[in-house]
């Protein structure tokens, strides 16, 4: 599918300055081009001459974090290892690449890119809300070994416990169990993790997670 027209916003200043008009907006579209496509060649040559591994595209989404999302690995790599790339930009709503790699479950992006230096914690929605909405218990772990905050709320009032309640596993609600996770914070619905539970169908959590409230 071809992308409208550069929207120079959502470009870096870097990228910007280096190219100018046509040339400008036929690079932004290869570049998107070879990253959906996992084509690390044609990545590198534009990287080569001056292209801004940075640079969102028209949602705002950084290339790193698509690279995980879509799953191209190859790309991703060249991206990781880039001087001038930046592990923790964030999108258009405030995600960064470990919290695409966190929800994905993919523990070992995960430890790489905090090898890199990114963030474990932040504030609003964390990587860990998102670690623990996907499927990997080990994702919960690795972040809470870095001794993010177990109990951070999100802007609507939900903790990791209630997302891993909703979305993730069982495991992963045992484990931010007896990690300590507090069971009887109320998000903006006023519900807690086990009326989460009640209200998703997950039955065999209702009992566990009342019986942990404080």
């Amino acid at each position: 599918m071809r992308r409208r027209s550069l929207l120079p916003l959502l470009l870096s200043g870097g990228a910007a300055a280096w190219w100018a008009g046509p040339a400008l907006g036929q690079s932004y579209e290869q570049f998107f081009r070879a990253l959906d496509i996992d084509n690390v060649d044609g990545l590198r040559s534009l990287l080569a001459r001056g292209f801004d591994p940075n640079t969102a595209d028209e949602r705002g989404q950084r290339p790193l974090y698509l690279a995980l999302r879509g799953g191209s690995f190859k790309v991703a790599e060249l991206l990781l290892e880039h001087p001038q790339t930046r592990i923790d930009a964030v999108n258009a709503v405030g995600e960064t690449a470990l919290m695409m790699a966190a929800l994905k479950g993919q523990v070992d992006w995960m430890q790489r890119l905090l090898e890199r230096g990114a963030r474990p914690d932040q504030e609003g929605w964390t990587p860990l809300h998102y670690a623990a909405t996907g499927p990997e218990p080990r994702a919960v772990s690795l972040l809470l070994d870095r001794g993010v905050r177990i109990d951070a709320v999100s802007p609507n009032g939900s903790t990791s416990l209630m997302m891993a309640t909703q979305y993730g596993p069982e495991e992963s609600v045992a484990l931010l169990l007896q990690r300590g996770a507090d069971a009887a914070p109320r998000n903006h619905r006023g519900e807690t993790a086990a009326d989460v539970a009640r209200r998703v169908g997950r039955d065999a959590l209702v009992d566990r997670l009342t019986r942990a409230i404080r």
